[in-house]
């Protein structure tokens, strides 16, 4: 077809569309605004993507996985009045319900990870509040095994496993997430409790613990997250969320200290994704680093807005206000992961729950 048809052809349909046209520009300026990050970081930011059929509602959500055939998993606290009420969600990759199981873990869901065993996917959960204990999964919800406060560690009350309660403390266990070893062990960070990390078989048979209360440098103020940091080969090291002190702390697999990163905002988790590291801070955005833990990209800032309501109200109460949240900003990243492709799912800590899904732009 030649230039001057083409010519034609396009003068013709933009006649007869010029009516429609102010809706086309309108279009594109939304798809520009909803573009979020920097640099080479850029991702499309849909908020409220999954969809949840009619019989269940969002709650506090905290944490999120990708299975391998790239399906999401939402915990979310839950209310444990709702003992009905599932605390786990599986959508697929365009956000459309799958399943839903996890009533045991109602008023204490937390952390949630997936790992692949011998060529199958296993959910591994840790609850917090009265449920206090960790629990491997099928994919589907099948129990596989179940334990409580480790003992064996001399750092919990009596009790503590075998007649768990909402109850607070060092002394207390208040398991938060999981990280997985090469050798088949994982470890589990007890942020909310003795902030200990613990080792496990893969079996959930405790073997040892470090860290604890301290003022830094293999010690810890609510170490949330934590990861095994394996993008440089022959250099995997332990990667742990020091929340309060707002910092990464990195290990050597038998747990010796390594280094502190510094400059976050409550950092919560972490995940990695070729070369690159995704760290949510529950004070408003989200960070991507480098191999070198040099951040390189932040996604929906928004903590100036954030600290300046805690500073003025004395709490944070924009996490309790929808028509305040902002399209594009975070309010409280608590947990974060990506997809196969690259592609981001934020789980926010706000009370009527959010998961937003950040698509490579």
């Amino acid at each position: 077809m030649s230039d001057t048809t083409n010519r034609r052809r396009f003068l013709k349909v933009a006649a007869a569309t010029t009516v429609a046209a102010p809706a086309i520009f309108t279009s594109k300026r939304t798809m520009a605004q909803d573009v979020i990050g920097e640099g080479d970081h850029k991702f499309h930011c849909e908020h409220f993507f999954p969809r949840l059929p009619d019989q269940f509602h969002w709650q506090i959500t905290h944490n999120v996985a990708i299975d391998p055939d790239n399906n999401l998993y939402v915990i979310h606290e839950g209310n444990k009045k709702l003992t009905d009420h599932p605390s786990i969600f599986v959508f697929d990759s365009e956000g459309t319900f799958i399943r839903a199981f996890g009533q045991q873990f109602q008023g204490g869901g937390h952390g949630i990870e997936i790992r692949v065993e011998d060529g199958t996917p296993y959910l591994y959960v840790a609850a917090y509040q009265q449920v206090k204990s960790i629990a491997k999964l099928t994919l589907d919800g099948e129990l596989v095994w179940q334990e409580y406060a480790p003992m064996k560690s001399g750092l919990y009350a009596a009790g503590e496993a075998s007649d768990p309660d909402q109850v607070w403390g060092r002394d207390r266990f208040m398991p938060t997430n999981f990280a997985f070893l090469p050798n088949g062990d994982f470890l589990l960070a007890d942020g909310y409790g003795a902030w200990a990390i613990h080792r496990y078989t893969r079996d959930g048979k405790w073997l040892s613990h470090f860290g604890g209360a301290g003022d830094g440098k293999g010690k810890f103020a609510l170490p949330h997250g934590i990861w095994l940091d394996d993008r440089i080969d022959g250099a995997a090291e332990i990667v742990v969320a020091d929340r309060a002190h707002n910092t990464l702390q990195t290990f050597a697999l038998d747990g010796t200290y390594k280094k502190t990163v510094t400059g976050f905002g409550l950092p919560a988790n972490i995940d990695v994704f070729e070369d690159l590291m995704l760290v949510p801070e529950l004070v408003a955005q989200v960070s991507i680093l480098d191999q070198n833990h040099n951040t390189i990209a932040k996604l929906g800032s928004d903590q100036d807005r954030i600290l300046a309501d805690k500073e003025q109200a004395g709490d944070f109460t924009i996490r309790k206000d929808e028509s305040r949240w902002e399209q594009g900003k975070f309010v409280h990243p608590h947990d974060g992961c990506f997809d196969k492709e690259g592609n981001i799912y934020i789980a926010e800590w706000v009370a009527t729950g959010r998961v937003t899904k950040l698509t490579r732009a």
